[in-house]
């Protein structure tokens, strides 16, 4: 969530806002206190800040949305790199702090509200409307790191990507391959949207205060249509969720559960008609082989 004022955007002298002096001038400033509550953690790391920026393949014809610009570091670099910006911040006393940092960027509105009840096609309409992209980059609180992505996703927005800096373990399971024991339900839901990469490791220490556990920053590059074709999405999510239900029993066990052990049988007699072993895990499964199942269970009239 941080960055510097740009000499060649705004012909002054640049002042780091992502550093550990200016950071905590700032704090110190305005009286501000943390709220662990939000999962407010600055960062103070340049190299950082210029990894996300250059990942997010910014120009002037393009707009971004950053969720939880804190005290407007990030924020500041999004100004410099994209013709429009917003920056959505729930805490309402970094308001007057993100008008000051940020009074000289012309091209950047901050909205006071919780971007999980915000109506962001409308913010799109309103901010949007003459770029010719944009990209969601941000610095997210952990813990709604999900919720905030998944309504990204499921709401379709016009997206190129989605660069943002989340806890090192959710970025991994959201790039996890079938197989290894961070793939789940999470992988499959973001790759079925996305095409993701991990973009750096960022360590705990590079931040005020510092969080418990090391970040990563994560870029999801939103596909022109999901990775498998399923007729229907929510009944695909609903058996890929039933299939993580419990990971160390076998797909049959799971799915028993979803369609009832009257249907044990018959449950056996679909997953070996489709080439899949009952025997296997959840975890094992591609895309394509969850769309498989989903689409056989459709079809033998199991909704779940």
């Amino acid at each position: 969530m941080n960055g510097q004022e740009n000499t060649a955007a705004s012909g002054r002298a640049a002042i780091e806002v992502a550093t550990p002096k200016r950071t905590k001038e700032i704090i110190a400033k305005y009286g501000f206190s943390f709220k662990k509550s939000l999962g407010q953690n600055f960062l103070i790391d340049q190299n950082i800040l210029n990894k996300i920026v250059e990942a997010a393949e910014l120009d002037k014809t393009k707009g971004a949305l950053e969720i939880g610009p804190g005290i407007g570091a990030l924020t500041q670099r999004l100004a410099a790199s994209a013709g429009t910006v917003t920056a959505v911040e729930i805490d309402n006393r970094l308001i007057p702090i993100l008008r000051d940092v940020l009074s000289e960027e012309t091209n950047t509105e901050v909205i006071h509200g919780d971007v999980l009840k915000l109506d962001l096609k409308q913010v799109f309409q309103e901010r949007f409307s003459d770029v010719s992209g944009v990209s969601v980059v941000a610095n997210l609180p952990y813990y709604v790191t999900t919720p905030i992505l998944m309504k990204l996703l499921e709401e379709r927005l016009p997206l190129e990507h989605i660069v943002v800096m989340i806890q090192k373990e959710v970025a991994d399971r959201m790039a996890a391959k079938p197989g290894g024991k961070e793939y789940g339900s999470l992988s499959v839901a973001v790759q079925y949207y996305c095409v993701p990469k991990v973009v750096c490791i960022v360590p705990h220490t590079v931040f005020i205060p510092q969080p418990n556990v090391d970040s990563a920053v994560i870029k999801l590059s939103l596909r022109d249509k999901p990775a498998v074709d399923v007729p229907d999405e929510d009944h695909f999510f609903r058996v890929v969720q039933a299939s993580f239900a419990q990971r160390r029993k076998t797909l049959f066990n799971n799915l028993t559960a979803f369609v009832g052990k009257d249907n044990r049988e018959a449950l056996t007699a679909l997953l070996t008609g489709i080439g899949i072993n009952p025997t296997r895990r959840g975890e094992t499964l591609s895309l394509e082989e969850f769309a498989s199942v989903s689409r056989a269970m459709l079809e033998a009239g199991w909704r779940g």
